[in-house]
């Protein structure tokens, strides 16, 4: 297969960082992972660093040229593969479009997926970051994943537990500790995502913005399709378009606390965005914390903080990674200094 040498990155990742990638492989199939690693250039390629595996570039900030070999994945294909009276088990390759996807499978008919609706990036992406809104996280739907091992080259699958999903967290994202540690991170290449979508089918409605949408139209029992339509309308009303204006949508983690932790800061500032957990911890709205703290709209060089949703950093035209992470790390100290709070960024730096 074609590795292509000093390829510009800015249309593979959303924010638009100007960046290029000294050698670029595109994965179309897993057949061509195995070319690829029984190639000359694998081992001079992958000699200083791991291969950098690139889906659909919506959760990444590029700081700089990329010098380790870039894997574009974009291995394709949607199909049913079995349907039982308890639920349909549906099949996505990674280079699918997250979006096209959950509209594909309410299009034929298997509802489940229409809470996620409209979340950027590719189906193999969607178990790493065990992306998630409005009361629904992958790890919820999620069945199994085909893989390859980017050391051995052997092709092996994993099931939820495996994958070791925690919030906006799981096992590719972390490195191995120790010979036989289980951090998956710069060495799997996700080829295949399943996905579990139970019969009879339920809402879940328990989010406030859903709430609001039902009373605004007196639709009380919405079906899949209902509830698709309004997460796209939230989610767009809320956030930037990436085509128009580049972000790598919710920067931060929302803050989880201990009860002691959440009475602390609401005795200083009762208005704090809260909501309880089913483990007992508090999940405090990250978006809330930056904007008590002054940044929405604010700016550092081209970076910047949008003006409707304090949680999401732009590319106001011609921002640098390190621009957005200098505004980011000063975000950080924003709320730390004043609520106490470590803010966490979900996209990955490169």
């Amino acid at each position: 297969m074609l590795v292509e040498n000093n390829v510009a990155l800015q249309p593979y990742n959303t924010f638009g960082i100007v960046a290029r990638a000294q050698r670029l492989a595109r994965v179309r199939t897993e057949a061509d992972v195995l070319q690829l690693m029984d190639s000359a250039d694998w081992t001079a390629d992958t000699a200083a660093a791991p291969p950098f595996v690139l889906g659909g570039g919506s959760n990444l900030v590029i700081t700089g040229d990329v010098k380790p070999l870039v894997l574009k994945v974009e291995i394709a294909g949607r199909r049913l593969l079995e349907e039982t009276a308890k639920g349909w088990l549906v099949e996505g390759g990674a280079g699918e479009n997250w979006h096209t996807f959950v509209a594909w499978s309410l299009e034929q008919g298997w509802p489940g997926l229409e809470n996620l609706a409209l979340i950027p990036g590719s189906v193999g992406a969607s178990p790493v970051q065990n992306i998630g809104a409005y009361g629904v996280e992958l790890q919820d739907r999620f069945h199994s994943l085909d893989a390859i091992d980017l050391h051995t080259g052997k092709a092996f699958s994993l099931d939820a537990a495996q994958c070791g999903f925690g919030y906006r967290d799981s096992v590719f994202k972390h490195a191995p500790a120790g010979e036989k540690g289980l951090g998956l991170a710069g060495r799997a290449l996700i080829t295949r995502v399943r996905f579990w979508l139970p019969k009879p089918w339920k809402p879940v409605l328990g989010y406030l913005d859903l709430e609001r949408k039902m009373a605004e139209t007196g639709v009380s029992a919405p079906d899949a399709r209902q509830i698709f339509d309004w997460v796209v309308a939230i989610r767009r009303a809320k956030l930037p378009d990436p085509a128009v204006i580049g972000n790598a949508g919710s920067f931060f983690k929302n803050p989880t606390v201990n009860e002691v932790q959440c009475a602390d800061i609401i005795a200083r500032d009762p208005k704090v965005v809260h909501y309880p957990m089913p483990d007992g911890s508090i999940k405090l709205a990250a978006g809330w914390l930056i904007d008590a703290c002054g940044w929405k709209g604010k700016s550092v060089g081209n970076a910047g903080v949008f003006e409707r949703q304090a949680l999401v950093l732009v590319n106001r035209g011609g921002a640098t990674g390190g621009e957005v992470m200098t505004l980011a790390k000063a975000i950080q100290t924003s709320v730390y200094e004043r609520f106490g709070i470590r803010l966490e960024p979900e996209p990955v730096v490169i």
